[in-house]
């Protein structure tokens, strides 16, 4: 395998990872475990900085002069990143709310 390909999976799978972890986040809140939605919420982003690490490997690379070949599957790997940056944002927002329900109804 070519590192570039090395570099991709790397990518991808911390992404798929990320989401998968803010994905649980925002099933722990609708449940109202909100400490388990922390939890999750810290996982996600430790794979997030994981992939953005490699990936910043790469922008470096090509900054010093090293042409990185665009791929399908580079593409597809930055794709995934910025998915799970959407994904991060959006269980953020729905934590969020569902602390306002449970706070609001804990008042009626």
């Amino acid at each position: 395998m070519k590192n570039n390909e090395l570099i991709c999976f790397q990518l991808i799978s911390n992404a798929g990872m990320a989401k998968s972890a803010f994905v649980e986040a925002i099933r722990a809140a609708e449940e109202e475990k909100f400490e388990l939605a922390n939890q999750k919420m810290s996982e996600g982003k430790e794979f997030l900085i994981q992939g953005h690490t490699v990936h910043a490997s790469v922008i470096q690379k090509e900054a010093a002069g090293e042409k990185t070949e665009t791929s399908l599957l580079l593409i597809h790997a930055e794709d995934q990143l910025m998915s799970a940056e959407m994904t991060e944002l959006l269980a953020n927002t729905i934590i969020a709310q569902a602390k306002k329900i449970k706070e609001l109804s804990s008042l009626r």
